[in-house]
């Protein structure tokens, strides 16, 4: 049955169900394949650099041009991007961040995967909030809002010792939205924090 799929038919399939991320599951359903054929077809795609593999068990194809973001929410599910790269996606620090940092409700985790460096950082369900819905290039993927990303980080980084972040474009973060997020953590020092450095 392996042998039936041959790789026009693989990637016409994947595309037409708009799969741009896919598992070994995926492709069972897919082409009605056991599980053993499922991964000797993914092994001998991925050998031929045909697929790529993003993780343990996750793949796209070669030339399936995914958003990084996109790339983001799938690799750790359910999680968000925050943090500084967020901040500085909605222009809110002046830095560029090349690492992809989001939020999740799962273990702290950190991936190095296609060349870039995608991690994650555990927050409490309580606090699992404050994010949207953006596209790019037709990829819908999920950020937090500029409060979020500002509490989200400053959160981090009062965890870690550090400084909280003060190079900042003001107009563009919501005092009261912030403080409001700032409550969900339960954490008055937080609190005292985003009151100070948004005055």
């Amino acid at each position: 049955m392996v042998k039936l799929v041959n790789q026009t038919t693989f990637a016409a399939k994947i595309k037409d169900k708009k799969l741009p991320i896919f598992t070994a599951i995926n492709i069972r359903t897919l082409f009605g394949v056991s599980a053993v054929a499922a991964s000797a077809l993914l092994y001998r795609y991925k050998k031929r650099g045909f697929v790529l593999q993003i993780k343990r068990g996750l793949y796209k194809l070669s030339d399936e041009q995914v958003p990084d973001l996109y790339m983001a929410n799938k690799i750790y599910a359910p999680s968000y991007v925050s943090l500084e790269f967020a901040l500085s996606y909605h222009g809110v620090i002046p830095e560029t961040v090349y690492e992809i940092t989001s939020v999740a409700v799962k273990a702290t985790r950190r991936f190095e995967t296609l060349g870039k460096i995608f991690s994650y950082r555990k927050i409490k369900k309580s606090a699992f909030t404050g994010y949207e819905i953006q596209k790019q290039k037709g990829f819908s993927f999920i950020i937090a809002d500029p409060e979020k990303a500002f509490v989200d980080s400053n959160y981090f980084r009062m965890l870690g010792g550090l400084k909280p972040i003060s190079r900042l474009d003001k107009e563009k973060i919501n005092p009261e939205k912030a403080l409001r997020y700032a409550k969900l953590f339960g954490n008055s020092k937080l609190i005292s924090i985003v009151k100070t450095t948004l005055q």
